[in-house]
């Protein structure tokens, strides 16, 4: 039986037919924080009223939030009206014809997984999975290829924007975790970049809790 939330996300993927605000989208995604509609227009190479529109669809699609901010960095009398600006939605959604439940298996394997303290197997197999998986490319084009929109983070570090586990992770921190860390790892081994680059462990709000350093940085 289809429910009222396989209906919204259905809404919510369906708003990404028109190939222009499936670009818009890109633009705002690929962003290494929130991004004006000035930007986003120019990076489509369209007039900046058609990319707003498309813009505020995906927000009303619940793909995209919005914030304000004033450019100059100015505040108080004179400083200007603030500009919206965007950023990707935390929320996620997925549609499955006919109904799946993948999800509420998952947390029930998480939920036993943790109950029987068998975090340590999970993190072998995790970090197998990464080196067949891996495939070839530079650091970020593996970390890409799997989920985690990579973006540079100041010499020799690497932050991990996405978490391809979070509805997970945040209902078992301990368990996903040290599973995430272990599959990055494997990816990085399978890659053959484990020479150059490790994974840490480096929680923070509002991305994974994995971070890729060089390992020619110095602490």
């Amino acid at each position: 039986m289809t429910t009222s939330e396989d209906l919204d996300d259905l809404d919510a993927l369906a708003s990404l037919a028109d190939p222009v605000r499936r670009r818009a989208y890109r633009v705002v995604a690929d962003g290494t924080g929130p991004i004006g509609r000035d930007e986003v227009a120019e990076a489509l190479g369209v007039g900046r009223t058609l990319a707003a529109f498309h813009l505020d669809k995906l927000v009303a699609a619940g793909l995209l939030d919005i914030s304000y901010a004033r450019r100059s960095g100015r505040t108080g009398p004179g400083a200007g009206r603030p500009a919206k600006f965007y950023h990707v939605a935390t929320a996620e959604h997925a549609v499955s014809v006919p109904p799946r439940a993948y999800r509420t298996a998952a947390e029930l394997l998480a939920e036993a997984l943790e109950e029987a303290g068998a975090e340590n197997v999970l993190n072998r197999v995790a970090q197998r999975h990464g080196k067949r998986v891996a495939g070839d490319g530079d650091v970020v084009e593996v970390l890409t290829g799997h989920g985690y929109a990579p973006v540079a983070d100041g010499p020799g570090r690497i932050e991990l924007r996405n978490c391809p586990f979070h509805r997970l992770a945040e209902q078992f921190p301990p368990v996903i975790c040290g599973m995430n860390l272990a599959m990055v790892e494997g990816l990085l081994s399978g890659a053959g970049l484990d020479d150059a680059w490790e994974a840490r462990m480096d929680a923070a709000p509002g991305r994974c809790c994995v971070a890729v350093c060089s390992k020619n940085q110095n602490d």
